[in-house]
């Protein structure tokens, strides 16, 4: 046995099951002092409004417009700005204000080309250590996205499908790994968040089961290359030359 797939084994033996716990990529609770039960439903109706494609990449958020049309004060759509901020769906600019995120073609392009040197090497430790605990969790995970993507929750899925990613990067153990993982992540999800043009971008598909299978199976060459493939067909599920909508105001894009 390779030596670091020993000490890989090794750490996880020593960790309980519940330490693979599919970690959130997105908590914005824990980055505002106020109450979440006060900003959470202006948090979440942006950000569906931006998955949903009801918010186009680029459009201004104006914080009286907003406290306006949610009946709450300024204080309390600033806070739900900063959260959105921080899952980086919002762009917050000094003097300017508050823009729905627009990353790049290219940005776009390179998170994905990045991701795709990256993950389908995790994939394969993943597959080289995976226990059968580690195996049940991801199933579980994967029952969640299933039940979100066919409920219509948009972006609860492509939250899901991003912890998903991350998760499997736990099992493999290779801590470095992992955080690169997780933040090539974060970028991607906000760009199938704004570009997505099929529902199966958000990974719901067979692909995520393919990928459980094998690393259930022990077949590293196989999680790599269906990893690899994943990434790509993801990459071609996004309409980045998305043409202009026609202009709209606040109130009827949120509407």
């Amino acid at each position: 046995m390779p030596k670091d797939v020993a000490r890989r084994r090794a750490r996880q033996k020593t960790s309980p099951p519940e330490a693979m716990n599919m970690s959130a990529i997105h908590d914005p609770e824990t980055h505002s002092r106020m109450p979440a039960t006060r900003w959470s439903p202006i948090y979440h109706g942006l950000r569906d409004a931006v998955v949903g494609h009801r918010l186009a990449p680029g459009t201004k958020l104006p914080e009286d417009e907003l406290a306006s049309l949610y009946s709450v004060s300024r204080t309390v759509i600033r806070a739900a700005l900063q959260a959105l901020a921080h899952d980086r769906l919002v762009r917050l600019e000094p003097n300017r204000g508050a823009f729905v995120a627009q990353p790049s073609t290219q940005e776009a392009r390179e998170v994905f080309e990045a991701r795709a040197l990256i993950e389908p090497r995790v994939a394969a430790l993943a597959a080289q250590v995976a226990k059968p605990e580690d195996v049940l969790l991801l199933r579980r995970h994967l029952d969640k996205e299933h039940e979100a993507l066919h409920a219509g929750r948009d972006s609860d899925a492509i939250m899901l499908s991003a912890r998903f990613h991350v998760g499997i990067a736990e099992i493999a153990g290779h801590s470095i790994l992992t955080g690169f993982v997780r933040d090539l992540v974060s970028h991607s999800s906000l760009i199938i968040a704004l570009y997505w043009k099929r529902r199966d971008t958000t990974c719901e598909s067979h692909a995520h089961h393919a990928l459980v299978d094998a690393i259930e199976a022990g077949e590293s060459d196989r999680a790599a290359d269906l990893m690899k493939e994943h990434l790509l067909d993801l990459l071609s599920g996004l309409e980045l030359a998305r043409s202009p909508k026609k202009p709209q105001s606040l109130a009827e894009m949120l509407r």
